[in-house]
């Protein structure tokens, strides 16, 4: 395979690699390294790439692994989730700041989930993946999948109104 090829393969989807990695480590610095790490891998492999039915979901798999290992290793007293893939404008400057606070809710809710749910609900509502794909690649049944998606949604919606209700009953 040539470079050309594994780049054809690889550019389509390796942003996709970088936000995971960023939705699960400290920064994009660390974000940028995992996504590195797992790409030289991939061009280390790229004689057996052609095994795989779907080397998208395999690199995904990849990166989800590098970094569950990245965050268990002694490094990882300093790490934690940081996410800040959105922006938009044209909107006022009060909005801005309610949707910029808003965010900041929810990924601090986020940040309490249990792993599994967190995971979870980056695949589905960010990164937009399929069930099936992300059965495969958490290796989850299809009702585990769906159950902890919904518990997920359901925690980080308690919490937001919640905190948007000010503690009032």
């Amino acid at each position: 395979m040539t470079q050309s090829e594994f780049l054809n393969i690889v550019m389509p989807f390796k942003d996709k690699l970088y936000r995971l990695a960023k939705r699960l480590l400290i920064s994009a610095e660390e974000a940028e390294d995992a996504t590195q790490e797992v790409l030289l891998k991939l061009w280390a492999g790229k004689k057996q790439m052609h095994r795989y039915n779907n080397v998208e979901a395999f690199a995904m798999t990849m990166t989800k692994n590098f970094c569950l290992d990245r965050l268990k290793s002694k490094q990882s007293a300093n790490l934690k989730l940081v996410h800040s893939n959105y922006a938009e404008t044209g909107a006022s400057l009060q909005q801005q700041v309610e949707r910029r606070n808003s965010l900041e809710w929810v990924e601090r809710i986020m940040e309490e989930l249990p792993e599994q749910q967190r995971m979870i609900l980056q695949l589905r509502d960010v990164e937009a993946y399929e069930y099936e794909e992300i059965e495969k690649l958490l290796d989850m049944k299809p009702t585990a999948v769906r159950v902890a998606l919904s518990r997920a949604r359901k925690a980080v919606r308690e919490k937001l109104l919640e905190k948007h209700r000010y503690g009032i009953g």
